[in-house]
């Protein structure tokens, strides 16, 4: 198929290389050039000047980038995707972002005759490099059927939810659930360093029961190693647990804990860890 991938950040440049890779038509922009540069280096495709000439004759647009503000500006800015996608085209938007801006495109996108989903991902860097994401969709389910196959390019596995909107809803209990398991993990791997106990025993013996978890078993090692440098950073799940307070503000969801770690965040971006890896919840407690 001709497509066109809009973000080649640290998510969006393995993505948009997968597709690529498996033999469609790649027009990719950026905003920092040489990044876009760099990828036609790695991947066969073409770049465009802007997100409306990156549009043009795309069966489907993809867009991963960093905020709502961001999103709006690809897709409704100026030179934006809606003014050089085609009618019957479909956008679909990787990136995370709030409900109701994905519902507000979404109506925007078919007084276009253009289809809209909002597909957050998750899986990290790591999954995008290996094309192990994990997609949760919310749309019209027959655009979902159509992008399905596409998106297979770079997923383990791609969910539709519901009703525009029900995609970025489904990521803020992503974000939700892992907030509160890594400050778990966080405080029982520093309890079992404070009690003396060889950590690694500890966790071959909890990893095979109920407390097992894909932090434990991916990021353990490096936290009682005090190493952060990787993965999804500090500042991004922050402003993820924003999207989702903020939601929680209009739904009247109680999330007591995820306010309470996302204050610990702030307590690690004023250790100097607004890049590190969100494993790093543990340096606030191991910084006495």
């Amino acid at each position: 198929m001709q497509v066109t991938f809009i973000g080649l950040g640290v998510m969006g440049y393995p993505m948009a290389g997968h597709l690529a890779n498996a033999g469609h038509e790649v027009t990719v922009f950026n905003r920092t050039t040489s990044k876009a540069e760099h990828w036609l280096q790695a991947y066969s495709g073409k770049m465009a000047a802007t997100p409306a000439i990156a549009a043009r004759g795309a069966e489907v647009v993809f867009v991963c980038v960093g905020n709502d503000d961001d999103v709006l500006a690809v897709i409704d800015g100026d030179n934006g995707v809606l003014k050089g996608i085609a009618a019957g085209a479909l956008l679909v938007d990787h990136t995370t972002a709030s409900a109701i801006l994905a519902q507000e495109l979404h109506a925007k996108c078919k007084a276009q005759s253009v289809s809209f989903l909002d597909a957050p991902v998750s899986g990290g860097q790591a999954g995008a490099v290996n094309g192990q994401l994990t997609i949760m969709v919310g749309g019209d389910k027959s655009d979902f059927e159509r992008a399905e196959p596409v998106m297979d390019c770079y997923a383990k596995a791609s969910k539709y939810i519901g009703e525009a909107g029900s995609g970025q809803l489904t990521k803020m209990v992503n974000q939700i659930c892992i907030a509160g398991i890594v400050q778990g993990l966080s405080e029982g791997l520093h309890f079992a360093k404070r009690a003396n106990l060889d950590t690694a025993a500890v966790i071959d013996a909890i990893s095979k029961g109920a407390a097992q978890s894909w932090q434990m078993e991916n990021r353990w090692q490096t936290m009682v190693n005090n190493e952060f440098e990787f993965g999804f950073a500090v500042e991004w799940m922050r402003k993820d647990l924003k999207i989702a307070l903020d939601e929680a503000g209009r739904n009247g969801a109680s999330l007591e804990l995820t306010q309470l770690v996302d204050n610990y965040y702030a307590e690690v971006q004023e250790l100097g860890g607004n890049r590190w890896d969100t494993s790093s919840l543990i340096a606030r407690l191991e910084k006495s």
